[in-house]
């Protein structure tokens, strides 16, 4: 593979899209250095050629930069799922080097729960849970983390907290969960959640909305106004 030329920062950002989407950073060889992710890509890629960068690590990898390529998505979320599908593939050594943690994290979903919990993982994987990542950082975790507990309701208490509740918690005030705890969720209901979170986390958005929108039409055919507007929202989100 030809050498690319040096990176002309500027025309670059002058045509990139400001839009959600992913970012890979390419040295001479064509070769991946960096994955990224942004909520606006012209904004996102315009801060790593500011004068004022302190990390060394970060003005490291500017100064290997020849080539940038962009991937717009239709969300933020869709862009944290491919920025998580494109690090695990490619592997970039400046993801490795940028990143302060001993180890990547996950997305554990405790599968062998009668009413599984949603939460944030580093370390040893054990048997008994669905891990789904690794995520480039703790925040990108936590901005997954909190899409999950939004759309789909699942819960994230320690079980010994799940196990001694009278009554439901802010969680469920705010919608952010359906409370399985005190029994306002059949096991069955909640396990379709759960499902549709591991599904949405494993890339399968679309999977996820065709089956929100068919159990929609059924709760509004059941004349079930409630559960459907819930449905709706879900949709929204």
């Amino acid at each position: 593979m030809f050498p690319l030329p040096d990176f002309d920062a500027k025309h670059f950002l002058a045509h990139c899209a400001r839009k959600p989407g992913v970012y890979r950073m390419l040295d001479g060889d064509g070769g991946v250095l960096y994955v990224g992710k942004a909520r606006n890509l012209q904004a996102r890629l315009n801060s790593y050629f500011q004068k004022n960068v302190s990390s060394a690590k970060t003005r490291a990898l500017v100064g290997r930069i020849r080539d940038i390529q962009t991937t717009v998505t239709g969300s933020e979320a869709e862009a944290l799922l491919l920025e998580q599908s494109l690090i695990k593939e490619l592997k970039p050594p400046y993801n490795i080097l940028l990143r302060d943690d001993k180890s990547y994290p996950y997305i554990r979903i405790t599968s062998a729960d009668r009413f599984p919990r949603v939460t944030f993982h580093r370390g040893t994987r054990r048997a008994g849970s669905q891990y789904f990542g690794p995520y480039p950082s703790g925040g990108a975790v936590r901005e997954a983390l909190s899409l999950i507990e939004k759309v789909f309701r699942v819960r994230n208490c320690s079980d010994s907290y799940f196990r001694n509740r009278t009554r439901p918690c802010l969680q469920h005030q705010i919608n952010r969960c359906t409370a399985p705890c005190v029994g306002l969720v059949s096991e069955a209901d909640y396990a379709r959640q759960v499902q549709m979170a591991a599904d949405f986390l494993d890339g399968r958005s679309r999977e996820v909305v065709e089956q929100l929108s068919a159990d929609m039409e059924a709760a509004s055919l059941a004349l079930e106004f409630e559960k459907a507007a819930i449905l709706r929202d879900q949709l929204a989100a």
